[in-house]
């Protein structure tokens, strides 16, 4: 397999009906477990803790976008319980137009997430994206980015030898299945070029 290859044959994401396969696998794994339920068709990504006992947890997605669910499924996996009980996971967010300060945050923060995504887009037969998501901020310059992108690839190729977090673990031999992917963690191959 080459590195920008994926372990599901490359398949169409574009529909609708894929990113419903993706809610479908989540639900399979979480609903009952974690009381949780993965949901598309907003403006923005959000996760919302249920209020009240009885409420489901949601884990809100951008539009029908597939990379938006399985961007924020890796947030959730990663959160854990104690912060699956704040909105957004306690994170804060600031918006396009970040400075240097904040761009590190951000990449400190999102860093696991977007590795733990990798993953999920190779089970899928997706091509992966790394996202600095600051289009219109100071620190878009390329050195932070080169910067960004090997830590993900460090992440990436970390889990590879000592396996993926539990919940992420479990989603990605799940998708795997959905998806008719090889689940074997050691067969797959990461690297800077793939993500170009």
């Amino acid at each position: 397999m080459s590195a920008a290859g994926s372990v599901a044959s490359t398949q169409d994401v574009s529909s609708p009906l894929c990113v419903k396969r993706v809610e479908a696998v989540f639900s399979r794994c979480f609903l009952a477990r974690a009381n949780t339920r993965l949901s598309g068709g907003y403006a923005e990504p959000l996760y919302l803790p249920a209020e009240k006992t009885g409420q489901m947890n949601v884990l809100r997605y951008r539009e029908d976008f597939f990379a938006s669910a399985l961007h924020e499924v890796a947030h959730w996996c990663i959160a854990g319980s104690t912060r699956r009980l704040q909105t957004d996971f306690g994170y804060w967010y600031a918006p396009d137009g970040r400075n240097v300060a904040q761009q590190q945050a951000f990449e400190n923060v999102e860093y696991k997430p977007q590795a733990l995504e990798w993953f999920f887009a190779r089970a899928c037969g997706h091509n992966f994206r790394i996202s600095a998501d600051n289009l219109d901020g100071s620190a878009a310059g390329q050195g932070l980015n080169d910067a960004f992108e090997l830590r993900v690839l460090v992440q990436a190729k970390h889990w590879c030898r000592v396996g993926l977090p539990p919940d992420g673990s479990l989603f990605f031999r799940a998708l795997c299945r959905e998806f008719g992917a090889e689940g074997s963690l050691n067969c797959l191959e990461f690297s800077l070029s793939s993500l170009k």
